[in-house]
């Protein structure tokens, strides 16, 4: 939260139908309203409407000093982002709109749509053999919500989502100021 610039004790700690609920409910267009909740190492930020996690202006500084992994869904457009930031370098990062956009061969992403400006263009090492086996086991234009990005986030964080995982968290949630 502090590093978001949020003050700690203008949060509240709510569940996750709670958070869904308030960022429907009390969204204004001016700023956007998240919970964030420890697992493991790691901080998990879930936001239920907004768009905190694609927004460089936001990511890349909060990725100083640390590993970023954003996995973002937009359920009504089918768009899935995908970043992966280190210490305010971008790694990786892709959209994927209407069906899953790219398959690996020979360590390279093979693109079904044309190259989107900014995103990545390598498959760094880490992941290639995550994307592999992706593409192995799911077919073309499968939505990566359903399993092929969280394998990426899995394979980065070494964690494994899960409903329940979100579904028992609390989290302390706050808003920050849309920066557009």
């Amino acid at each position: 939260m502090t590093r978001l610039g949020v003050r700690v004790e203008d949060c509240s700690h709510m569940t996750l139908d709670e958070l869904t609920s308030t960022a429907y409910s009390g969204y204004d267009g001016k700023s956007m309203f998240f919970g964030v909740t420890a697992v493991g190492d790691w901080v998990l930020i879930v936001e239920a409407n907004g768009r905190l996690g694609v927004t460089d202006e936001i990511i890349v500084p909060l990725s100083a000093g640390t590993r970023l992994v954003s996995h973002f869904y937009l359920d009504i457009k089918c768009m899935d982002y995908f970043h992966w930031i280190e210490d305010g370098k971008i790694r990786f990062e892709f959209q994927h709109q209407d069906g899953y956009s790219h398959w690996i061969k020979d360590g390279k992403i093979q693109r079904e749509f044309p190259h989107w400006e900014g995103y990545s263009e390598e498959m760094p090492d880490e992941l290639a053999e995550t994307m592999e086996r992706i593409d192995s086991v799911y077919p073309p234009h499968t939505d990566p919500n359903e399993g092929p990005a969280f394998l990426l986030a899995e394979r980065l964080t070494g964690i494994t989502m899960t409903p329940q995982l979100l579904e028992e968290a609390t989290y302390l949630c706050g808003a920050v100021p849309d920066p557009r």
